[in-house]
């Protein structure tokens, strides 16, 4: 009977830290709607962050950019592009409770090819979406 208490014992224990392990852990994630001529995605998060790059191709040598957040009093939502040598073109955040809840524009003149978008997210809580498109 003592070997049975401490087997389930040790069963109980386990399961409770298998169940508190990850699931409260912050979340924060991105998701591309479309990554073709366009690049389009949303972001969620609940209090997490993450920095993540994703290659597209812009046949052009600036793109419009268009972001919005809806999001908790604190958390940040960044957008840098890198054109196809490298170089930033545009790099813009909106911060949540400070200002602006979306921004949009055109990105400084870059060499056309592979570009680099970034999505980074910190400590981000709320959800938002973000769109790229060839410039003019």
């Amino acid at each position: 009977m003592k070997h049975l208490f401490i087997a389930v014992l040790i069963l109980l224990i386990g399961f409770n830290i298998v169940a508190c392990n990850s699931d409260d852990d912050p979340m924060a994630k991105v998701t591309l709607t479309a990554q073709n001529t366009d690049f389009d995605g949303d972001v969620t998060g609940e209090g997490g962050s993450l920095s993540k790059s994703y290659t597209w191709n812009n046949p052009l040598a600036t793109v419009n950019y268009n972001m919005d957040i809806t999001s908790g009093r604190n958390g940040s939502f960044q957008l840098i592009l890198q054109d196809a040598e490298g170089t930033v073109v545009a790099d813009r955040t909106i911060v949540a409770g400070q200002g602006e809840d979306s921004r949009s524009g055109v990105s400084q003149a870059g060499v056309p090819g592979d570009w680099t978008v970034t999505i980074v997210l910190t400590n981000f809580n709320g959800d938002g979406s973000f769109s790229i498109s060839p410039g003019n």
